[in-house]
């Protein structure tokens, strides 16, 4: 029993490191492939002037990056002080706050992000299933599975209520029309399309989805506390 089991840690440890260094070079990759539109937005944005940093794509993905030593320390704050007060898992549900938060108000950001003829241009309806696709291109369909991937991702794993599949369809799917009903009503020269409503919804169910090995278990925990 030993043996095997001796046997059986070194290709674990070996599977660990091989995701952590596709992880890196992931990242080393991503940023490699937005060096320079952000680097050009970097002078702007430590001026600290609005126009050319929080109104554009590169400043709003710049200043959210640039973020993430705070949103750690955030974590790390949060989960300490529910150590303290003892509660259970505090590092899952502090990471699970300030991650949804981190990672879907910036998304946000720029889808009402107005356009160039905000108030002036008439308010646009597309009601057509999968003819924006085509004109939307591989960054528009990867922007709009992202935007609410992290509340599909965290939701979940911090609230008991949305922790189902057809739970987390309803979010997606409800958050979205919310988005698109905004964009109309503000008229921000966008057009609010029945497709980023599916693209969003598949987003959020997908990156739930991924996230299911941690939020079944978080239920499945709450439930055996409850019955006890």
């Amino acid at each position: 029993m030993n043996a095997n089991a001796s046997l059986s840690a070194p290709p674990r440890r070996t599977r660990g490191i091989v995701f952590l260094a596709l992880a890196v070079l992931g990242l080393a990759g991503a940023l490699f492939a937005v060096r320079r539109p952000l680097m050009m937005s970097a002078p702007v944005c430590m001026a600290g002037r609005w126009h050319g940093c929080f109104d554009t794509f590169n400043g709003v993905v710049l200043m959210t990056l640039a973020a993430l030593p705070l949103a750690a320390l955030v974590v790390w704050a949060l989960a300490r002080r529910r150590h303290a007060a003892g509660v259970t898992s505090p590092w899952r549900k502090s990471l699970a706050d300030v991650g949804m938060v981190h990672g879907t108000v910036p998304f946000l950001w720029l889808t009402m992000m107005p356009g160039a003829g905000a108030g002036t241009v008439p308010a646009r309806v597309s009601l057509v299933p999968l003819r924006d696709l085509v004109t939307m291109g591989p960054l528009g369909i990867v922007g709009n599975l992202l935007v609410f991937a992290a509340l599909g991702f965290f939701a979940p794993m911090r609230f008991s209520a949305p922790a189902s599949v057809p739970r987390i369809l309803a979010l997606g799917a409800g958050c979205s029309v919310l988005v698109e009903t905004a964009q109309y009503v503000l008229r921000l020269d966008r057009v609010s399309s029945v497709d980023d409503v599916l693209l969003n919804t598949a987003g959020a169910v997908l990156a739930a989805l991924a996230s299911r090995r941690w939020w079944r278990t978080s239920s499945h925990t709450s439930a055996t506390c409850r019955a006890a």
